[in-house]
């Protein structure tokens, strides 16, 4: 994965962690980064926004980019996607 999309990093230039979800047609990777928190190092932020995950299909290894939704939300949209093909 790291050798064919983008490599996210931590704001102190170390590789963020990729995280792998198994479904049943196919697996979910998505980089997890640490919490945001102000200034004052209290009040967590949002996240910025933008981003997305992958989607390796367990059938054909073909990958598809899918948003920065939540796990399930973008396995369900991956599943949406698939079906109108």
């Amino acid at each position: 994965m790291r050798d064919r999309y983008a490599q996210p990093e931590l704001p102190d230039g170390t590789a963020a962690e990729l995280r792998v979800e198994e479904f049943d047609i196919g697996y979910l990777v998505y980089a997890v980064f640490p919490p945001v928190t102000d200034a004052a190092g209290g009040r967590p932020q949002p996240a910025p926004p933008g981003g997305g995950k992958i989607v390796v299909s367990k059938e054909t290894g073909e990958t598809v980019t899918v948003p920065n939704y939540p796990t399930e939300t973008a396995i369900a949209l991956y599943r949406r996607q698939r079906e109108s093909r």
